[in-house]
C-alpha cells in the first residue's frame, strides 16, 4: 500500500508513485487536512504548531509547581488536623499532579518523529497515561469513601484552625493555577483537561474551607467527614468518564464525532464509488481519528479517474468529519471475490 499526498486537483497527476500492480486493485493515501491545507506554508504552520507546545509546557510546568506545593502543604495539614477531607483532597491532587505530569510527558512525547518502530509515533501514550490516572482517581475515591463512610458513623476529633487555614492556601494556589493555565485551555485536550483538574481541586479546597468553618463555629464533627464524602463524589465520575474514553480509544471503537453511516453515505455518493466496504474509523489518539475502507469501483476507471475518486474521498474525510488520516483501497468489483479479510 502507497502512502502518498493526494493530488491538488484531479487533474494534477497521480496519487501513487507507480502504477497498480493488477488491474484489479489499487491503493493510496488521502493525508491529514493539516498537511493537505499547508502547501506553500507548511514551515509556517509546523513553527506556530511548536510556539503553542512550548507555550503549553511552560503554562503546564508553572500549574505542576504550584499544586506540588499545595500538595506538600495539605498533607502536612491532614497529619497536623487529623482531617480526612484535607487527606482526601491532597489525595486528589496528587492525581491531578501526576495528570499535570502526564500531560507535560505526552507534550514532549508528541513532538517525536515517527519511525519505523512506532509508525504513529508516541500519539497513543497520551491515552495509557490517562487510563492510569483514571484507575488512580477511582482507587482513591473508593478509599476516601470507605473511610468517609466509618468518620461519619464515629467522627472523631479535628482540629478545625489548621484545617481551614490549609484549605485557604489550596483554595487560593488553585485559583493561581487555574489563572495560569486559562489561557491555553482551548490549545489541545491535555490542556483542557489540566484546566478542569484544577477546577476540580478549587471545589475541593472550597469543600475542605465550609468543613473547617463548620467544624470551628458550630461544633459539627461530622463535617469533615460529608467534605470528604463530597470531593470523592467529584473525583468519581470523572474517573470513569475518562477511562471509559481511554478504553474506547484503545479498543479502536469509532469515535463519537464520527457517524459511520454518514460517513460511508458520503463516501458512496463520490462519482464513480460503486460501493464501501471493510470500512474502519479509530482513534489512534484523542486527537488523530483515522478511516481506512475498501472502495469498489468500475474495471473500465483508468488512472486519472481514481486519482480523482481518491482526491474526492480525502477531501470528504477531513472537510465532512473530523478525520485526520484516510486510507483508501479501490478495486474492481471482481477483487472481493478474491479477498480472505477477518474483519
Amino acid at each position: 500500500m502507497s502512502d502518498n499526498r493526494p493530488s491538488p486537483s484531479p487533474s494534477a497527476g497521480s496519487a501513487r508513485e507507480s502504477a497498480p500492480a493488477s488491474p484489479h486493485i489499487d491503493e493510496a493515501v488521502a493525508h491529514s487536512h493539516d498537511h493537505a491545507h499547508s502547501r506553500g506554508g507548511s514551515h509556517s504552520a509546523h513553527s506556530h504548531d511548536h510556539s503553542h507546545v512550548s507555550a503549553s509546557t511552560m503554562r503546564l510546568g508553572w500549574a505542576l509547581a504550584v499544586t506540588g506545593a499545595v500538595v506538600v502543604a495539605e498533607l502536612l495539614g491532614a497529619f497536623w488536623s487529623g482531617s480526612l477531607s484535607l487527606a482526601a483532597d491532597a489525595g486528589h491532587m496528587v492525581v491531578d499532579a501526576s495528570g499535570l505530569v502526564i500531560a507535560l510527558i505526552a507534550a514532549r512525547l508528541m513532538r517525536r518523529p515517527r519511525d519505523e518502530k512506532h509508525t504513529w509515533g508516541w500519539a497513543r501514550s497520551e491515552v495509557l497515561a490517562a487510563a492510569l490516572q483514571a484507575g488512580m482517581l477511582l482507587i482513591i475515591s473508593v478509599m476516601v469513601v470507605w473511610e468517609g463512610a466509618w468518620r461519619l458513623l464515629s467522627p472523631p476529633e479535628v482540629e478545625a484552625g489548621p484545617m481551614l487555614l490549609v484549605g485557604v492556601i489550596g483554595l487560593l494556589a488553585n485559583v493561581v493555577s487555574l489563572a495560569i493555565l486559562a489561557g491555553g485551555r482551548e490549545a489541545n485536550l491535555n490542556m483542557k483537561a489540566a484546566f478542569l483538574e484544577v477546577a476540580n481541586d478549587a471545589l475541593g479546597s472550597l469543600a475542605v474551607i465550609v468543613a473547617a468553618g463548620a467544624e470551628w463555629a458550630l461544633g459539627w464533627t461530622r463535617a469533615d467527614a460529608i467534605a470528604s464524602l463530597l470531593i470523592a463524589v467529584l473525583m468519581a465520575p470523572r474517573a470513569l468518564s475518562l477511562l471509559r474514553r481511554s478504553v474506547a480509544i484503545l479498543m479502536e471503537q469509532a469515535p463519537t464525532s464520527v457517524d459511520v453511516r454518514q460517513l460511508r453515505a458520503h463516501m458512496l455518493d463520490v462519482d464513480g464509488v460503486l460501493d464501501v466496504h471493510d470500512l474502519h474509523v479509530a482513534a489512534v489518539s484523542s486527537h488523530l481519528v483515522t478511516v481506512t475502507a475498501h472502495v469498489t469501483v468500475s474495471a473500465e476507471s483508468d488512472g486519472p479517474s481514481r486519482d480523482r475518486i481518491v482526491h474526492q474521498l480525502g477531501e470528504c474525510a477531513c472537510h465532512h468529519f473530523p478525520i485526520a488520516h484516510s486510507t483508501f483501497q479501490l478495486e474492481c468489483p471482481q477483487h472481493r471475490e478474491h479477498e480472505h479479510l477477518g474483519h
